[in-house]
């Protein structure tokens, strides 16, 4: 389980067939094998690490199923990306819980600023829509976020500049896709929900 609070940036620096290698700023004597790793919201496990400079090179091996249901089949060479170690019992809850499963792909639409902020426009897959709900929370690339507005599967974040400094939503573009989880409560509620509706 994870809280979609942001500890570090990571960098691919091999993108080979479903086996990632990827750099982070964590010492290697704090990543041991087999641990999780939310990468973007995905919950990875760790195959192999090494130290590389003031940090360590950690590896992963991703499905089939992973790469085609999320922005993974899309990573290369380069491409900086959100991590987060797995929760520990004691560890403050400062966002919401994030099971790393990510259940779909959404596309920025626009990013607006206001004020000190900037408000990203989320285009949801139609399937996910009824699982969002204004100030529910979602997890978008595994950042813990607050939902503002709603218009059926549109929906509207409010980012303030430590978010966009600490993650890598501070360069994302219009038009960029991203990993998404849609609050546990809210899809068990809604299962429940739909076995009333056919038992009735």
């Amino acid at each position: 389980m994870f809280t979609g609070i942001i500890t570090a940036q990571g960098t691919v620096l091999e993108a080979d067939n479903g086996r990632f290698a990827i750099a982070c700023p964590w010492e290697a004597t704090g990543i041991v094998h087999g641990a999780s790793i939310a990468c973007d919201g995905c919950c990875l496990t760790v195959t192999g690490v090494d130290s590389f400079g003031g940090g360590s090179i950690f590896r992963v091996d991703v499905s089939n199923e992973t790469l085609s249901k999320t922005t993974l089949g899309g990573w290369a060479k380069g491409r900086k990306i959100n991590l987060e170690r797995s929760l520990r019992f004691g560890d403050e809850m400062g966002g919401h819980l994030v099971s790393g499963h990510v259940d779909g792909v959404a596309r920025i639409e626009s990013i607006t600023p206001e004020g000190f902020s900037k408000i990203f426009a989320i285009r949801a897959p139609d399937a996910l829509a009824k699982f969002i709900a204004p100030k529910g929370s979602v997890a978008l690339d595994g950042v813990s976020l607050t939902i503002n507005d709603v218009d059926g599967s549109l929906f509207t974040i409010n980012l303030i500049p430590t978010t966009l400094e600490v993650t890598i939503f501070g360069g994302k573009q219009p038009g960029d896709s991203i990993n998404m989880e849609v609050d546990l409560i809210a899809r068990y509620v809604a299962r429940l929900l739909g076995q009333q509706a056919e038992n009735s």
